[in-house]
């Protein structure tokens, strides 16, 4: 049960759709077939009230200048965390529950570091622009900076 309460998801979202998303803390062990679908279920939570805060985040980008807008939605025990880069994509980490607490400084260091590193796929003249990124080169990455951040 405590497993289902954590959560650790990534969202980038570009201007019309979601370019990348993670479940950063799926694991791949032995799970009753009752624990799978109480997973799947809060997964499916965990992504609605993600994409819920996106207007949130719009809102928030007025009221600073700076990209890391910190908590902009808080749900039950789990909080929404956003970055707004220069061109308007927005990383969403949905994070919280009851074993998994990260203070601002943390959440902070992994969205300076994923900017970095989201930086240099639009530079790709192959790639078109606002497009979902479905490179495993990037999601390596992305779950080896979540793993030296919140581990």
């Amino acid at each position: 049960m405590s497993q289902a309460q954590s959560a650790l998801l990534l969202v980038i979202v570009g201007r019309n759709e979601p370019l990348y998303e993670a479940n950063l803390l799926a694991s791949a062990n032995n799970s009753t077939a009752a624990q799978l679908q109480q997973s799947e279920t809060m997964t499916r939570q965990n992504y609605f009230v993600t994409h819920s805060a996106l207007d949130l985040v719009e809102k928030a980008a007025f009221t600073t200048h700076s990209m890391y807008l910190r908590v902009v939605d808080k749900v039950n025990q789990q909080q929404v965390s956003a970055f707004l880069t220069a061109g308007h994509t927005k990383f969403m980490l949905l994070h919280g529950g009851h074993r998994h607490r990260h203070n601002e400084d943390t959440i902070r260091g992994f969205f300076q570091d994923l900017y970095e590193l989201y930086v240099k796929v639009p530079l790709n003249p192959l790639r078109p622009y606002d497009s979902p990124i479905r490179s495993d080169n990037f999601n390596r990455r992305v779950r080896a900076l979540a793993n030296r951040y919140f581990a």
